[in-house]
């Protein structure tokens, strides 16, 4: 059943309401991001979302989208379900990570179904336009619920790509249904899980779990917070739109390959596009919970090894970057490239080369 996304006017205009209200904390001078957001950067852009941000555009936008909603599970789950016109395409799915929704995918799915293939974006429970599931789950609970979805759709034999969370995703679709996944493209290796002996790894791989560790004291303080005590912080973040922003926006300027310049990458419609989505929906809750239940994930999960056929993009503007040798330690790697430009939303940030990338991938697969 085709059922289109829609933002009621009573919520934009209480979210109007509430970013003219904002009240702004105390910020010492000349801090810039390095205490967190850059309130001289993050307060024009609210005062543009409340006045100058065209709903109505991105009203049309989401209506315009190929959206359909099926109950997976028990859950209402949102997707966008493209096909292509050539004869026995191969279906791809994109699963996406947080903080992002099926937003990350939004411009290479029409470039992917040019290019001959089906494409299916889901919004995981609890992000987008998805309902949020009635208990938290997991990344590999999430990989069962899209097998389940791609056999409602009449797609038994496909391909997959992720990143972030997404990758995790799609590591668990091919662990737990190896025949029914042709390839899984994947645009990053994920972080290096605790517990590793050093002694066992090469220095490239030693050196990925010192980044690991390097990331995570200098920038993972969200992801414990997430994993912790993700409730806390929701009360704040679901009241506050501005809040909402800081949280997100942040993200996106870390992890994006914009060399600290945020705009470069992207414009302000498509930042407050994304985190419209969120406070409409009120899914930020939701999606930080997720990181919860996946700490709970037990290491023997973490250690499987994927045998079907794996394909890696590695972007500069990553979090960090598992080297070659992990990827093989990991996967029955195929394909390995190195990228020049883009970060951690990469379908997002140069999507032509995401869809290069994956078309180089698949090209074996598609027969």
């Amino acid at each position: 059943m085709s059922e289109t996304p829609f933002i009621d006017d009573t919520v934009i205009a209480d979210l109007r309401r509430r970013l003219r209200a904002t009240r702004w904390p105390d910020t010492p001078a000349g801090v810039g991001w390095s205490l967190g957001v850059d309130l001289d950067e993050l307060r024009p852009l609210v005062e543009y979302w409340a006045d100058g941000f065209d709903f109505d555009a991105h009203r049309a936008v989401l209506a315009a989208l190929p959206s359909r909603r099926i109950v997976v599970d028990g859950v209402r789950i949102h997707l966008l379900h493209a096909r292509t016109r050539e004869a026995g395409a191969l279906p791809v799915l994109l699963a996406h990570g947080w903080p992002d929704s099926g937003w990350r995918y939004r411009k290479v799915l029409p470039m992917l179904v040019e290019a001959g293939f089906d494409v299916v974006v889901p919004d995981m429970p609890g992000y987008g336009f998805s309902d949020s599931p009635p208990q938290p789950i997991d990344a590999r609970a999430v990989a069962g619920m899209w097998a389940t979805l791609m056999s409602d759709l009449g797609h038994e034999r496909f391909a997959v790509s992720g990143g972030d969370i997404g990758t995790h995703v799609a590591r668990y679709l091919a662990l737990d249904h190896p025949d029914r996944v042709v390839a899984v493209h994947r645009i990053d290796g994920g972080l290096a899980w605790p517990g590793l002996d050093p002694t066992d790894l090469t220095p490239a791989e030693q050196e990925f779990v010192a980044a690991t560790d390097r990331w995570r004291t200098a920038e993972g303080a969200y992801a414990m917070l997430h994993r912790t005590k993700p409730q806390t912080a929701a009360v704040g973040l679901n009241d506050s739109p501005a809040g909402l922003a800081a949280w997100i926006v942040e993200k996106l300027r870390s992890w994006s390959d914009c060399g600290g310049d945020l705009w470069s990458v992207y414009t302000r419609d498509e930042v407050l596009t994304l985190v419209t989505e969120y406070w409409a929906t009120g899914t930020i809750g939701s999606s930080m919970r997720m990181y919860h239940e996946n700490a709970a994930i037990p290491v023997s999960q973490l250690r499987r090894r994927v045998e079907v056929p794996s394909g890696f993009s590695i972007f500069p503007g990553d979090i960090v970057r598992a080297p070659r040798e992990w990827l093989e330690r990991t996967t029955n790697l195929v394909y390995h490239h190195e990228l020049e430009r883009g970060g951690h939303f990469a379908p997002f940030e140069v999507p032509e080369v995401f869809v290069d990338e994956l078309r180089g991938f698949l090209a074996p697969y598609r027969r």
